[in-house]
């Protein structure tokens, strides 16, 4: 049975949290299960606890999985811990996008619930930068609370593009292009600038978290001094923090992350972020009660991190079929592994002492890396240009189909599937691209169940 609502923030208070180099580019052969991973390729294949739990560790993620899914409401409520939602928000819990802790895709036109597409939205300054709209902020919120008009209404017109493959073989490719209608905060105005973003799955956060930063610096290249065309550089964030999460790997850990989360996707604040994110002509014409200074407590955020971080990794599945390792020698061989780094080691870790000394498989360097014109959108981020992206994580890929029924790719879900995601790449990953697209249907099929694979 699930606990009620009143209940979760009850056992918060009683379940205690525990106190609590480097990466190699081949690609390495079939191992043994790694201690992080869980062998399961199920529908919760994405929501198991890490093998690296003990026993009270399982409770505050068991706690902080009921948060995760547990929806808030309008305050004020008797579902005490849990009022506060908005007044403007895009989901009404975190669950609502990360569908079994996994990845959300663009709404179809007639689909009802719109979760899971985020439209950042800025307006375009002379130094080519853009700013947060005066009326509209940084994010477009596309519902609210009873009595308040949403900000507006997403509209998406998919624009398509054809090429061919090496062999005459012919794809098509489809971009996204984003328009509001059902306006609340008045005329958008001029050199406007939207950014798609869809939720990633959530496995492995903590192993990332715990990648050592001089091991990550390490692999910056900015300048491409080695003269091998990929220039990676870190996000480095106020206080010269590395950023590691998000898109444009604009948050420093999963606790900002989450928070960030709460306060722009849920309007729920926390002591990291103490008010809502309303514009002044919103706080104007919006007046409603909030549900407590913060919406969420500590203790509550701590768990729903607990839980984030703590997520385990599937274990790669059919590693020996020949198939799969070709595909894996292609992937280092089309230069795929220079971004995706297949190997790291994790180091010492605050929040639990048994995540450090792991080696990982993510496939990622974490750093922002230019994909080129055809991916960059026009918004900008932290300090990252449109056209920079962070290398996601490619472990758990080939389960997306089975956990969350789609396999809608990339930042704003515009590839239907992995080959499209990988034609997709340009910029510094042009020459990876090429590879593949120019490469026998034979190679380009082994390269594709390496991936599934993961």
């Amino acid at each position: 049975m699930q606990p009620s609502r009143r209940s979760l923030v009850l056992c918060v208070a009683l379940v205690a949290l525990p106190a609590t180099v480097g990466a190699q580019h081949a690609v390495p052969a079939a191992v043994p299960r790694a201690a992080a991973t869980v062998a399961d390729a199920g529908r919760q294949a994405f929501s198991f606890p890490s093998p690296l739990l003990g026993a009270e560790d399982r409770r505050a993620f068991a706690v902080g999985n009921a948060l995760f899914r547990a929806n808030w409401v309008t305050a004020p409520a008797s579902a005490a811990g849990l009022d506060g939602l908005g007044p403007l928000f895009n989901a009404r819990s975190c669950s609502s996008c990360h569908l079994h802790d996994g990845r959300s895709r663009p709404p179809e036109p007639g689909d009802a619930e719109r979760h899971g597409l985020l439209v950042r939205i800025g307006v375009r300054q002379p130094d080519g930068e853009d700013r947060p709209h005066p009326a509209y902020g940084t994010q477009v919120q596309d519902a609210a609370i009873a009595g308040v008009a949403a900000e507006a209404r997403v509209e998406i017109e998919w624009v398509a593009s054809t090429g061919r493959y090496g062999d005459g073989e012919a794809f098509e490719l489809l971009a996204p292009r984003y328009a509001l209608s059902e306006l609340g905060d008045g005329p958008l105005g001029a050199d406007v600038v939207f950014g798609g973003r869809t939720a990633p799955h959530l496995v492995g956060l903590g192993l990332l978290e715990a990648i050592p930063a001089a091991a990550l610096l390490a692999l910056e290249d900015p300048d491409d001094r080695d003269g091998d065309g990929i220039s990676g550089r870190a996000h480095r964030l106020a206080g010269d923090v590395l950023g590691r999460f998000g898109w444009k790997a604009t948050q420093p850990t999963v606790h900002a992350q989450t928070a960030g989360a709460f306060v722009h996707d849920m309007g729920v604040t926390s002591s990291l972020h103490p008010h809502e994110p309303l514009t002044e002509p919103q706080r104007r014409r919006i007046t409603a009660p909030n549900g407590g200074t913060p919406e969420i407590g500590d203790l509550q955020l701590d768990r729903v991190v607990f839980y984030a971080r703590t997520l385990a990794v599937p274990a790669p599945r059919d590693a020996e079929a020949p198939a799969v390792a070709a595909g894996r020698a292609h992937f280092a061989a089309f230069g795929c592994a220079a971004c995706h780094v297949p190997e790291w080691l994790t180091g010492p870790v605050a929040f639990h002492a048994a995540f450090g000394g792991q080696t990982i498989r993510p496939y990622t360097d974490l750093l922002l890396h230019d994909l080129g014109p055809g991916l960059a959108d026009g918004k900008h981020d932290g300090s990252a240009s449109p056209a920079e992206w962070r290398t996601p994580p490619l472990w758990g890929l080939g389960l997306v189909p089975v956990v969350n029924g789609h396999e809608r790719l990339l930042h704003d879900g515009r590839a239907r599937g992995l080959a499209e995601a990988v034609l997709w790449h340009g910029g510094e990953a042009e020459p990876a691209r090429e590879r593949f697209r120019l490469a026998p249907r034979a190679q380009r099929d082994e390269l594709l169940a390496f991936l599934r694979s993961l």
